[in-house]
C-alpha cells in the first residue's frame, strides 16, 4: 500500500464528464489498494472567466476580494468530484485550501506556502477515505484572509501536502502523455522522457515548459518528493521527476528544448559607463516588483563613454518597468529607453552537456543553416538560452530539436486537452 497525492488540472475537470473521469481513476487508485489525496484546479476556463467578471466590475478590484472570489474555482471541482467519487461507492470528502491547513504569507495573489499542517487530511485518510484538497489557495494566519499562490498554485499545493504527508509520490495529471523533449504543438516528433532530474525539470519548467511550473519542481527538489507527471485522459506511464538516476541508462547530453513567448526585452540606451550605473537601474527594476531574466551589456562606446543595457522581463511587467526607468531618468542619465514585446527565448536544458564540448557550437550551427538570428545569449551549467525574433521561434525550436537527434521515429506527442496543463 503507497500514500499517494494526485493533481488533476483544470482540463482533467473541464466539463461533468471529465469529472467523471476522474473519479473513476481515483476510485480505481483506492481500489487497488493505496491512501488517495487529490488536488484540483478549477473547471477548465473557470479562474479565467472569473477574473474577467471582476474587472466587469471593478476596473481595479481589491486584491483580497480576487483572492475570495477566485479560490471559488477550486471549491467548485473539490465538491463535485467528491460527490462523483461517492457515487461510485467510495467515501469522499472535500476540504479548502485553509481546512487542509495550508498556511501561506499575506501576499495576496501570489502567496507562498510557509507551512502545511494536514492533521484533517490525516483524520480523513485514517478513515479510508479519499481526502479532497481545493488547489491554489491557503490562509495568512495572522489575518485568517484566504489566499491564491499564483501560476502553478495547484502544482505547488499538491507536492507540498505529499512533502507534509510523506507520500510515496505525486501524481500530476495534465492533457499530455508526460514530460517531451520538445512542446507537442510546435514539433510533432517530439519525445517522451521516461526520467528526468529535478534540475533539468526545473530549468526547462523555468525556460517555458509549461507541463510543471517553477515553483512546484522546486519544492518537490527540497523535499525530495516524486513527481510523475501523467494524462488523465490516457493510461501511458508518463515521466517521473526524481532525484535518483536510472543505473541502467546513460544519462542523455539533451534533455529538451524550451521555449517562451512570454517575455520582452527593454534596451537602455545611452547609460554612463560609471561605477553604480548599472546597479541603479536593476535596483529601481526590483522596486517595481519585476524580475528579470537575461542580461547583456555592450562594450562602452570610447568616444562618448556610454553604453547599452538590455535586459529581458516578463511582458506583463513591461509597463511596470517602464515607468519606473523613466521616472527615475535624471538619476541614472540614460539617454532613452527601447521596448521590445517581439522577442522569443529558446533554451537547449541537459545535464549531459557539462561533460560534452561542442554543444554550444551545435546549437549555433543549427540556428544559422535555419537562417534564425540571435539577438542575446544566457547560459547556466546545464543551459543555453537565446533570444531571437518571435516570428521565427517556432523554426529555431524545430530546427534545434531536430540538430540534436531528439526527434522520434514515430508520433509519441498527443495532446488531448489543448493547453498542456
Amino acid at each position: 500500500m503507497a500514500l499517494i497525492v494526485q493533481k488533476f488540472g483544470g482540463s482533467s475537470v473541464a466539463d461533468a464528464a471529465s469529472i467523471k473521469r476522474v473519479a473513476k481513476r481515483v476510485v480505481e487508485t483506492k481500489k487497488a489498494g493505496h491512501d488517495v489525496v487529490v488536488v484540483v484546479s478549477a473547471m477548465g476556463d473557470t479562474t479565467d472567466e472569473l477574473i474577467d467578471l471582476a474587472q466587469q466590475v471593478s476596473p481595479l478590484p481589491p486584491t483580497r476580494e480576487m483572492d475570495i472570489l477566485l479560490t471559488a474555482g477550486e471549491r467548485i471541482s473539490m465538491s463535485l468530484l467528491a460527490m462523483a467519487i461517492h457515487n461510485l461507492g467510495v467515501e469522499a470528502k472535500s476540504f479548502t485550501g485553509q481546512q487542509a491547513g495550508v498556511i501561506t504569507d499575506e501576499v495576496y495573489g501570489k502567496a507562498h506556502i510557509i507551512d502545511v499542517t494536514p492533521s484533517r487530511i490525516k483524520d480523513t485518510i485514517a478513515r479510508g477515505e479519499v481526502a479532497i484538497v481545493a488547489g491554489f489557495q491557503g490562509v495568512n494566519p495572522s489575518t485568517n484572509d484566504v489566499t491564491t499562490l499564483g501560476r502553478g498554485g495547484s502544482d505547488t499545493t499538491a507536492v507540498a501536502l505529499a512533502a507534509a504527508l510523506k507520500a510515496d509520490v505525486c501524481e500530476i495529471y495534465t492533457d499530455v502523455d508526460g514530460v517531451f523533449t520538445a512542446d507537442p504543438r510546435i514539433v510533432p516528433s517530439a519525445r517522451k522522457v521516461d526520467r528526468i532530474g529535478y534540475d533539468e525539470m526545473l530549468e526547462m519548467a523555468a525556460s517555458g515548459a509549461k507541463v510543471l511550473m517553477p515553483r512546484c519542481v522546486e519544492y518537490a527538489r527540497r523535499y525530495d518528493v516524486p513527481v510523475h507527471v501523467r494524462s488523465s485522459f490516457s493510461t501511458h506511464t508518463g515521466t517521473l521527476v526524481t532525484n535518483q538516476e536510472d543505473p541502467s541508462m546513460e544519462q542523455p547530453i539533451i534533455a529538451g528544448v524550451a521555449h517562451d513567448r512570454s517575455e520582452a526585452k527593454i534596451t537602455v540606451v545611452g547609460v554612463p559607463d560609471v561605477p553604480g550605473k548599472a546597479a541603479r537601474i536593476f535596483e529601481v527594476v526590483a522596486g517595481a516588483g519585476v524580475n528579470i531574466d537575461m542580461i547583456v551589456q555592450n562594450v562602452s562606446a570610447a568616444a562618448t563613454g556610454l553604453t547599452d543595457i538590455s535586459f529581458t522581463l516578463p511582458a506583463s511587467d513591461g509597463a511596470k518597468a517602464t515607468s519606473a526607468l523613466t521616472a527615475d531618468q535624471p538619476t541614472i542619465g540614460f539617454q532613452s529607453l527601447q521596448y521590445d514585446d517581439t522577442i522569443g527565448k529558446l533554451s537547449l536544458i541537459g545535464a549531459g552537456m557539462k561533460s560534452h564540448p561542442g554543444v554550444s557550437a551545435k546549437l549555433f550551427a543549427a540556428l544559422s543553416e535555419a537562417g534564425i538570428n540571435i539577438e542575446m545569449i544566457s547560459t547556466s551549467e546545464i543551459r543555453i538560452s537565446v533570444v531571437t525574433r518571435a516570428d521565427s521561434l517556432d523554426d529555431a525550436v524545430r530546427a534545434v530539436h531536430t540538430a540534436f537527434d531528439l526527434d522520434a521515429e514515430e508520433t509519441e506527442a498527443v495532446v488531448y486537452g489543448g493547453t498542456g496543463r
